[in-house]
């Protein structure tokens, strides 16, 4: 017959442990447990609400202090996919995954508990102490830089908090330490900050040091972390390392660091042996004990299925630290002539120890390079060895003797004795069929309770259960049988001789063992003899140790001594036992092993005298009344045998329910107080005494009264049961007692007073009763009691309480119809200004309407026909590539003017070409930027600076510069790909290669803008401009009626209209040329808008500008000087109004003269007055143009009149239909533009096509590289480094002036530009941002342009190499004369000369460099330009 049997899941379990310093067992009746249905992975408490958290699979628990649940938070399962990189929703291929627990940490500066889980990257997210179903933070978009842990299961990760401080600030954070995972980082120790700060964000690892990163060695060094720690200011780390040799055979270190150490220069690592030859070799578990100061480290070799426990000082491992530091600064590496330090972490096989420290006073841990030490010595011996495998170890003090508690692999909890023989002493329960304890073993907040954390196995089967032969063999089941020689039931594999002839009994058929006989029938448990016993079917021998045969024989053992410590108590044992008191050994032994030893028959001896070791308490009151409990040994054996109990001659009352078989000396003595503090207080009472005095520990504290002034003073020295209280002649039930309250169950009828001497006194049942307080032989009065009579009310009350009810109801009633008709004529005057402003409104919107019908027209004839003013080659490349840093256009390399004395330019230009020479070398190329970028300071604009220098230097070899790119770039593209995340590649400009190729396409694509794209973009800037300057522009607050942003749209509706001056420019002839201006402009707009009709057909550079002339109006035979502020500028309280043309009345065909300023004395000096004049005018008052800013102070004063103001107040919304009058004007300049950008069929520069096949052929050579991942390369390196850079400054290719206004709307569009270069949909809503939904109906075919941009590159033919560096020569010939290339060169040279020592380090330490003497032409060069000493 078959039969299907499945095997349960996993059940971890929390165990909670009573713990004991005695021998003997773990009281398992003080266990208590917490399962969970997955594995637990991480258990952490909390030291100040004693609260236990759980890391499980897919589930964080929260318990109390006894493990009952309080909370839980689902963490798992997630959809989720090996090679996905958050947030997920951008991912394929996923599928639910469980989410194992790595890290769990208390951060309990702001109550949180740090989760990091192995899905999603490693992300990490805090939880809410108090209730973990509360997420404080989470996020998955802010990508590698904030994954912590890893998806690895087999990957483990500690951690620990700290603290780090930048710019004077301390910020929370935490250190990581973790293996390696196939898909994670390399870092091996990280540190994490907790908080938002300037750039960095949650859970960033906000150090960046090489110390502890080994990326080229991963396969080589295989981490294992176990245990993290804090001590004395530093951080440790305990992990087991590979040493790269090919049995992977595993070394324990220990690791050091300095807690403010930025940049882990101090980061240390020693190794740490366990047994001869470091037989135990992998680390297991870690404890640090406070008191001693001792690490406790659990171990076990590989290979080996035993293991041991070892203890280091920690004193001794920092003191071996520092000799191994000091050696490799002083001795080479070498303590005492033999060879002790080592890199592990590096390729170097020369000396790597050469610096040297002269001098005790300098530190050796403050230089960098950072060290990496590890020192083979034997710091300790073996403690303890088991033969199983210890997973888990605490350590506890008490009484000066330290215990250490060590979990095995079977689920098994030994106590140690640690001395200089340690002793395992107990073992706790806990089966052996498989539980592992988890490595977190910890007390609790007293150290009274052990939490162990085990996986409880649900077995297969449970033969255990049965415990007789007949009751095993008769389940059928196939996992039990009887085995014989060992008296129990159990699986076949479990019986040690199951194999020999009925040594294991399985199935209904087979017999049990009969016992027939067996001698001898008493058996010594000090003997070592053998029982001889017949049986059917077989016979044989049993040892001793073999206790249970049959279910109908036993052996039992007893030993006598056990619980029976003196005579009384051995003589009152069971006589079939035949325990006797043997008096020469005064213990309780066998009868034959006290014959033995003795003349006389042990049965006759005598009892000795019974002796008292304790009295509880010690002290009491000397007029006695409290409990006494008297301990020590020959009290009797039953209660009978108690006579009499005095002390000091007075008789006791002996309790003999209390005793216990098992009864020092008492001093009677009486408490005396000498001082109380505070000697004053509140007649009420309520506050908290101190007293001083002598012999205040008489009694217990249950025995202890306090009295003030005859008032009882509650303390918890009086118990509720032990009280008793009286309410005249009938005893009150105590229900609570506390310090302040005293809480009692009264009877229901009155009872009759008592005299203070418990005489009946006359039943007067108004008085007030005495509320009396009994506790042992005292009394005291703690209060009164009264009862009233019944139906004693007076009719009098009711009318008093009925008549002002009546009052109050009709005043209530009058105010409500009152408030009633006030609200309805409140209600029509709302309703009526409700109507007005719905009015208002509806006016508006057909306005609007009426405005958007008239604005669709077509304005292509309204440009210019002019040329269109491009940028030469230098002008071009000085604005992109040097415009937008620090300096700006006064950056040298924009202005190529070096201040170098007359005397040095020789020499200087020699040297110069020098090292462009240098530079042209490869070799040296790659040395140089590698060491910037590996310097902390070379920052972010340093790199891009640096880079743009570095395109002008090598522009006149343009293919040698695209080699060095091509070089860097398959280095960063490795290096992306690696780390599992090639999409983040070149979306920022973080290295220098990312800036060289930005610089690269804007080269290339110069020409291309010429000829094709350039046309387009200049329509649709003129196209926005001339839209933007149609209505009113506040000059202030650069708003405007007509725009594309809505942050930049004005709101309020400004009354204006178009006015035609004729302008006549002074000097220049008579000719009048017609312009149109808006009344509501100020008169620097005015100037502006004549300045660009004037001469639309010079570039801007060449234009006058706005401060160089001056406006007069000539409306008869006079002029007037117009301004934007002067004395007649109109004043609203503090605010100023700038002035338009409508303040000075000027009209429709008005002339207007346009001078410039001639740079006379007179004319300074009148400049001059009228600068300073507005200057105070600015001072004095507040400005604005067309839309004022309300004051809180005006806000107030006109209070009355803001429900008026209301009434007309502009709606934002209703302005919006602007946005798309604007959107629908421009709409045809925008789709040129994107077709002259995103058309393959046209024209296509050859170095797009060359770069874009580069990248397709890289991505073929790495398996996670997909289409998509290939389409953000693509977007990253030309759409959003070129276009989007070019279509929001259009200054950089045109010589024209971009305005706040205009950028604003340029900004929209280049955000529509970028969205529709990217993969990902964009989901929109009502709550959408404006300038998302004014696009969205355009992105599906703005998308689709950019898709068939890519494939129609794709199937071009290919650009060779060739051919490209043909093309590249031919723009290094064209326009390398007219860089600054010497500046240029001078510019770089300062980078080397701040970074010199690192790069002539990295170029000694490069073979190919000093094979071609580079560092030699440096130093030379260095000697040249700046006089450096050198070692030539």
């Amino acid at each position: 017959m078959a039969s299907w049997v499945q095997a349960a899941p996993l059940l971890p379990l929390l165990l909670l442990f009573c713990l004991t310093a005695a021998g003997g067992p773990l009281q398992e009746e003080a266990v208590l447990d917490f399962s969970s249905k997955t594995a637990i992975n991480n258990v952490v408490q909390d030291p100040r609400s004693g609260r236990v958290y759980l890391g499980a699979i897919n589930t964080i628990y929260q318990l109390d202090a006894v493990l009952r649940e309080e909370a839980r938070a689902e963490t798992g399962p997630r959809e989720d996919a090996r090679t996905c990189t958050p947030p997920v929703s951008a991912c394929q291929d996923t599928k639910p995954s469980p989410n194992v627990n790595k890290l769990l940490l208390v951060h309990p500066a702001n109550g949180s508990l740090i989760v990091c889980g192995s899905r999603y990257r490693g992300i990490c997210s805090l939880l809410n102490l108090t209730n973990v179903e509360q997420q404080l933070y989470y996020s998955d978009s802010k990508g590698e830089r904030t994954y912590v842990a890893s998806i690895e299961d087999g990957v483990a990760v500690v951690g620990v908090m700290s603290t780090y401080v930048k710019d004077g600030n301390a910020f929370n954070v935490f250190l990581v330490g973790k293996g390696y995972g196939s898909l994670d980082s390399s870092k091996l120790i990280s540190t994490r900050i907790l908080q938002d700060y300037r750039d960095w964000v949650v859970f960033e690892s906000i150090v960046e040091a090489s110390t502890v990163q080994a990326t080229p060695f991963v396969p080589k060094y295989l981490h294992d972390f176990r245990h993290a720690f804090k001590e004395e200011g530093f951080v440790y780390f305990l992990f087991s390392r590979t040493m790269g040799s090919t049995d992977n055979k595993n070394f324990t270190f220990v690791s050091r660091l300095c807690e403010d150490d930025p940049h882990y220069y101090s980061y240390t690592e020693l190794q740490l042996n366990c047994g001869p030859g470091n037989r135990y070799n992998k680390v297991q578990a870690a404890y640090v004990a406070s008191p001693g100061k001792e690490l406790a480290r659990g171990m076990t070799e590989s290979g080996h299925a035993d293991s041991a426990l070892c203890m280091y000082p920690l004193k001794a491992i920092n003191e071996r630290l520092v000799d191994l530091i000091s050696a490799c600064y002083s001795d080479s590496g070498k303590i005492a002539g033999t060879p002790a330090v080592d890199i592990p972490y590096s390729s170097k096989t020369d000396e790597f120890c050469t610096s040297r420290i002269d001098g005790p006073g300098i530190s050796p841990i403050s230089p960098p390079p950072p060290l990496q030490i590890a020192l083979l010595r034997d710091l300790a011996e073996v403690v303890i060895t088991r033969t199983s495998i210890l997973t888990a170890v605490a350590v506890a003090v008490e009484n000066d003797h330290t215990i250490a508690f060590l979990g095995n692999s079977l689920g098994e909890v030994y106590k140690v004795h640690l001395t200089t023989n340690p002793e395992v002493y107990s073992r706790g329960p806990g089966d052996t069929t498989g539980e592992r304890v988890n490595k977190n073993l910890f007390f609790d907040a007293g150290h009274s309770h052990l939490y162990i954390t085990t996986e409880k196995k649900v077995p297969v089967q449970a033969c255990h259960l049965k415990t007789d032969c007949q009751s095993c063999v008769s389940t059928r089941d196939p996992y039990c049988g009887w085995c014989v020689l060992e008296g129990r039931c159990t699986r076949r594999s479990s019986c040690r001789r199951a194999e020999e002839k009925n040594g294991w009994l399985w199935s209904p058929k087979q017999q049990c063992v009969k016992i027939v006989s067996f001698h001898p029938p008493n058996l010594s448990c000090r003997k070592t003899q053998q029982v001889v016993y017949r049986a059917g079917p077989c016979s044989g021998r049993i040892v001793p140790s073999i206790l249970q045969l049959s279910s109908s024989f036993t052996v039992t053992l007893y030993n006598c001594s056990l619980g029976r410590e003196d005579c009384s108590l051995c003589k009152n044992a069971a006589p079939k036992y035949s325990c006797v008191w043997c008096a020469k050994r005064k213990s309780c032994v066998y009868e034959k092993l006290c014959i033995d030893q003795a003349t006389e028959d042990p049965q006759d001896t005598e009892c000795p005298d019974p002796q008292i070791t304790d009295i509880i308490p010690r002290y009491g009151p000397v007029k006695g009344g409290i409990s006494v409990t008297i301990k020590g040994s020959n009290l009797g054996i039953h209660k009978d045998d108690i006579k009499a109990v005095s002390v000091v001659g007075v008789p006791c009352i002996h309790q003999e329910d209390r005793y216990a078989g098992v009864f020092s000396y008492m001093i009677l003595q009486d408490p005396i107080a000498s001082s109380v503090h505070p000697d004053k207080g509140s007649k009420a009472g309520g506050m908290v005494i101190t007293i001083s005095g002598s012999n205040l520990d008489t009694a217990t504290r249950e025995d202890v009264s306090v009295t003030v002034g005859g008032v009882v003073c509650f303390s918890k020295a009086m118990t509720a049961k032990e009280a008793q209280a009286f309410v005249g002649d009938i005893p009150y039930f105590v229900n609570t007692l506390q310090d302040d309250k005293l809480f009692l169950d009264p009877p229901s009828s009155q009872p009759r007073a008592l005299s203070k001497r418990h005489r009946r006194r006359r039943d007067t049942s108004s008085d007030p009763l005495d509320l009396l307080i009994k506790f042992g032989n005292g009394e005291w009065v703690v209060g009164s009691v009264h009862y009233e009579r019944k139906n004693e009310v007076s009719l009098l009350i009711i009318p008093a309480v009925i008549v002002p009810m009546l009052l109050i109801i009709l005043i209530s009633v009058y105010c409500y119809r009152r408030k009633s008709q006030q609200a309805e004529r409140e209600y029509e005057k709302v309703k009526h200004q409700l109507e007005n402003l719905e009015e208002s409104v509806r006016d508006r919107c057909k306005k609007e309407f009426t405005d958007l019908m008239i604005e669709m027209e077509d304005h292509t004839n309204d440009l210019s026909e002019g040329r269109i003013p491009f940028l030469d080659y230098k002008t071009y490349t000085d604005r992109v590539f040097f415009l937008p840093s620090k300096d700006g256009a006064n950056d040298v390399m924009i202005t190529g003017k070096l201040d170098i004395p007359e005397a040095r330019k020789a020499i200087v230009a020699q040297a110069l070409n020098q090292f462009s020479n240098l530079l042209n070398s490869k070799t040296f190329l790659i040395n140089f930027i590698k060491t910037l970028e590996g310097r902390p300071d070379f920052n972010a604009r340093a790199k891009v600076y640096f880079a743009s220098l570095l395109t002008v230097a090598l522009h006149g070899k343009l293919e040698y510069y695209t080699d060095i790119m091509r070089t860097l770039l398959l280095e960063l593209m490795g290096n992306y790909v690696d780390s599992k995340n090639p999409k983040l590649m070149l979306r920022r400009s973080e290295t220098v290669v990312e800036r060289m190729l930005c610089n690269w396409m804007s080269i290339c694509l110069y020409q291309f803008l010429k000829d094709s794209a350039g046309e387009p973009l200049y329509k649709l800037f003129r196209a926005i401009k001339h839209q933007i300057e149609k209505g009113p522009v506040d000059a202030r607050v650069k708003k405007a009626k007509y725009t594309l942003n809505d942050t930049g749209l004005l709101g309020d509706d400004v009354e204006y209209c178009v006015l035609v001056s004729d302008v006549l420019v002074h000097g220049e002839g008579p000719d009048v040329t017609p312009v149109k201006v808006l009344n509501c402009d100020t008169v620097s707009q005015v100037k502006e808008k004549i300045i660009e009709a004037v001469y639309r057909n010079l570039p801007y550079s060449q234009r006058p500008k706005v401060d160089s002339v001056t406006l007069e109006w000539r409306p008869g035979s006079t002029g007037q000087i117009l301004s934007d502020l002067d004395l007649t500028s109109q004043k609203e309280g503090r605010w100023r109004r700038i002035n338009t043309l409508a303040h000075y009345n000027v009209r429709d065909n008005a002339t207007l003269v346009l001078s410039r300023v001639l740079h006379t004395q007179q004319n300074y000096d009148q400049n001059q007055d009228n600068q300073e004049e507005r200057n105070s005018l600015l001072d004095d008052d507040k400005v604005f143009h067309l839309v004022r800013p309300d004051e809180l102070d005006e806000m107030k004063s006109k209070r009355g009149s803001m429900k008026d103001k209301s009434m007309t107040k502009g709606i934002t919304e209703i302005y919006l239909t602007r946005l798309l009058s604007v959107k629908g004007t421009l709409q045809q300049f925008v789709d040129d533009f994107f077709r002259s950008v995103l058309c393959s069929g046209a024209v296509v520069p050859p170095a797009i096509k060359y770069f874009f096949d580069f990248l397709d052929e890289q991505a073929l050579k790495h398996d996670n590289v997909d289409e998509e991942t290939i389409h953000i390369w693509k977007t990253n390196s030309l759409p959003l480094r070129f276009w989007v850079n070019i279509l929001k400054n259009p200054h950089f290719i045109f010589d024209v002036h971009v305005t706040e206004v205009v950028d604003a709307s340029l900004s929209v569009i280049a955000q529509t530009f970028m969205d529709a270069c990217t993969k990902s949909e964009h989901k929109l809503s009502r709550d959408s941002p404006s300038n998302k939904l004014l696009y969205a109906k355009e992105i599906s075919t703005y998308k689709k342009m950019v898709d068939d941009y890519y494939k129609g590159i794709r199937q071009m033919v290919s650009v060779s190499d060739q051919d490209m560096n043909t093309h590249l020569a031919e723009v290094s010939r064209t326009h390398t004369d007219k860089l600054n290339i010497q500046v240029a060169l001078y510019q770089l040279y300062q980078y080397a000369s701040k970074y010199y020592d690192g790069i002539i380090q990295s170029l000694d330490e490069d073979p190919a460099a000093q094979s071609k003497q580079l560092t030699l032409r440096l130093q030379q060069i260095a000697a040249a330009l700046e006089n450096k000493v050198t070692d030539l």
